[in-house]
Formats: structure tokens, sequence, C-alpha cells
């Protein structure tokens, strides 16, 4: 099975093209995503290709900046990367081009106080982004090298820069390109995207300064339209109920639920459900201590393109117990998070 790695899964596409109740404008436009997105999925599967090899051969970035910069371009509904150049993107009239560059911004300011990460790739690499891509596009995602963002079709999916957990969903993706390396199938595609819904969702909170009772746990609620609304739909994925029937994409809640070739969007559920359970046990903010085991296990031991779920369960356990020594009940916390999903 070929799975995408946007934030809309690739069934979720395929399922709106054929369904009966849109508008034939409507269903052209997932239909038209959909394909889109397959040619796009193997820019990024030769970019993470690349940055395995310079991995590999022992390249250590020296650092472009101490903080990186934050560039925006314009495709005008054209598919050619990365577009037209944005100047001064962050006054710009354009409200997609101000607020593209604003949460970027935002998001390596998160990721620098919270992680002490210095952007995407730990060395300051420029975070690139083209608006506007496409005509009708539904979808966001990291292509490897830089983000694109569709406008959406306005019914089903308003413009994809409105949900700051997309943005830091998909960026999220790049900090993995660059450390796991993750792959894109079985237990490792479904850490892929957990890891990026954590991520997304504690961007999410840490904007608004939330702690963990007050917070939705909702993804990718802010990107939905009016017809998706219509039908009764509140988001992609609900980390706190992943099989929530009102996710346009429900979730298996247990690991044992996983099916094999299963989209990574789906696996990830169990994994959702263990940040989700050990953040709130924990309490707090998410970001203060679940989230530093997660950014740790992720970011400290190297590529392992072929994680298993239970193996990264066990590095968050043994974390726990190393970071809060003094704080037992994280660890308890965190050991009964992964026991409850099966892991």
């Amino acid at each position: 099975m070929s799975c995408t790695c946007f934030i809309i899964p690739q069934d979720v596409l395929e399922k709106l093209s054929k369904d009966p109740e849109l508008s034939a404008e409507l269903r052209k436009a997932s239909k038209n995503t959909a394909l889109v997105n397959t040619e796009l999925r193997k820019l990024r599967d030769q970019a993470l290709a690349l940055t395995s090899v310079t991995s590999a051969v022992g390249a250590h970035p020296i650092p472009l900046a101490p903080f990186p910069a934050v560039t925006v371009y314009d495709c005008k509904h054209h598919q050619t990367l990365p577009g037209s150049y944005v100047s001064n993107p962050e006054s710009s009239s354009d409200i997609t081009a101000s607020r593209t560059s604003k949460e970027t911004t935002a998001v390596a300011n998160f990721y620098k106080q919270i992680f002490s990460r210095n952007s995407i790739d730990g060395a300051g690499m420029t975070m690139v982004s083209s608006i506007h891509y496409g005509n009708n596009y539904n979808n966001a995602m990291w292509n490897g090298s830089q983000m694109i963002y569709g406008d959406g079709d306005n019914q089903i999916f308003i413009d994809f820069t409105a949900g700051n957990d997309v943005i830091g969903h998909e960026l999220t993706h790049g900090v993995t390109q660059h450390t796991l390396q993750l792959n894109y199938s079985n237990d490792a595609g479904g850490l892929n995207e957990s890891l990026s819904d954590c991520f997304g969702t504690m961007f999410r909170q840490w904007q608004a300064n939330q702690d963990v009772n007050h917070a939705d746990w909702l993804i990718g609620h802010d990107i939905l339209g009016p017809v998706a609304k219509a039908k009764g739909y509140t988001c992609l994925r609900n980390m706190a109920n992943p099989a929530d029937p009102h996710c346009i994409a429900p979730q298996p809640t247990k690991y044992s639920q996983i099916t094999p070739g299963m989209d990574p969007h789906y696996s990830s559920g169990p994994p959702n459900l263990a940040f989700y359970l050990a953040s709130k046990s924990v309490g707090g903010k998410s970001w203060e201590k679940v989230g530093q085991i997660w950014y740790r296990a992720l970011t400290g031991f190297g590529p392992s393109p072929n994680m298993k779920m239970k193996e990264f369960a066990n590095r968050t356990r043994k974390l726990a117990t190393q970071m809060y020594a003094t704080v037992p009940a994280v660890a308890t916390a965190v050991g009964q998070a992964w026991k409850q999903v099966g892991l």
C-alpha cells in the first residue's frame, strides 16, 4: 500500500471524490488533489533518502544562523515550486501570506524556546513555505525541503494555513526527517504521523497557553469548511478519543487493532492516545514534562527508520524514569498510558 504523508489521508480524498452528496466540482477537487499527492510524495521520499545518506557519511551541518530565516512564496494557483517570492510577508495584505509567516516563525520559536532546537534540522535551516498551491488543492505537506499549502475548496476544507496545529504537524515531519528518519509504513509510519500530531497539538496548546485540561486535543479543527461541518465532522483526528465518529478519519485505539499496511494516519491512533493519557495524568502543560520526554525520544538517539512502537514506548518509559527521577508519578503515568493502548 502506498501511503501519503499529507495532513489529509489519501483514502479520505478518494472517498470524497466519490461522495454522491457532493457537487461535481467538490468531487473533482478531491480527486485532483489525490492525483497530485501521489507525485509529490515521490519528492519527499527522495529528500528523506538524501538526508539519510548525508547523515550516514557523517555530515554535520554548521549552523546557518542562530534563528532560522522564514520565507514565503506565492504559487498563485500554479503548481511550480516554490512560486513567486513574497517580500515582507508578515505585513502582506494577503492574509494567507501573513499568517504563514507568523505561524512558521511561531513554530520556530516553539522549538527554540521549549526544546532548544534551532529550526527543522537543528542547524538554522531556512523555513520555506509555498502558499496558494494549485487550484482548490485540498492538502498541506512537508515535501522534504519546504512546506506546501493549498487553499482548499472552501466547502469541505478551507485555507490550510488556518490550522496552526496543521502547520506544526507538517513542520514536525521535517524534524523527524532530520532525527529518527522514520519510514512511512507499518509501525514506523504510525509513529511518524503520531509524533507530528503530538508536536502539532503541543504547539497549538503552547500558543494558547492551555493546560492539558483546557485543550480540546483535536487535530484539524480549524481547516474544516461548511460542508464538512454540516456533515457533523469536528476535526480530522481526536487524540483524546481516536475512535470519535465525528472525526473525518477515526482511528483505532489499541495496538492490537493495527493491521499490516494500514495507512499511518490511522495506525497513529494508539500512540496518539498514549501521549494524551500520559499528559492528562501528569497534568499541567503538555510540553513541560511529557513533551520533553517525547522530544528526547525523537531526537536523542540517532536514526531508527524501522522503529517499532513497542521500542519507542519503552524508550519513553526509560526516559521518564531518568529525566524525572524525583517525580516518580511521571514514569508511572507514561507506563500506564502505553499499557492502556496495548503497548
